[in-house]
């Protein structure tokens, strides 16, 4: 019997415990009889998929909007949150600036 792909990061290595499927990279768990809502995945500019308390360093330089700040390449961030349907999609707390919304394909995991 051939099980399903993770719906979460499409991973082959999917392994059966009793009603529930697993997945062993991303480390998502699903009853494969229950549909599924769409899941949300934002990817770094590395393309490496970020979750809420991963820590990020900055890709490149980013101008703050309403500000003369400019954030450095190498900045370190946490995730807090993460958000769809916006043009920012991780709400982080970037070290000595403070809570900041920031692009996911401008960062890089930690």
């Amino acid at each position: 019997m051939s099980l399903p792909p993770c719906p979460k990061c499409k991973s082959e290595f999917v392994y059966q415990d009793q009603n529930q499927l697993i997945c062993p990279e991303c480390d998502f768990e699903w009853n494969p009889s229950e549909v599924l809502e769409d899941i949300f995945i934002v990817k770094d500019a590395n393309g490496t998929q970020l979750q809420e308390g991963d820590k990020l360093t900055l890709a490149k330089d980013l101008k703050v909007k309403g500000s003369s700040l400019i954030l450095k390449v190498g900045t370190k961030a946490v995730i807090k949150r993460i958000i769809e349907g916006k043009d920012h999609q991780l709400d982080c707390k970037v070290d000595g600036v403070g809570e900041m919304m920031v692009t996911a394909k401008f960062v890089k995991k930690a």
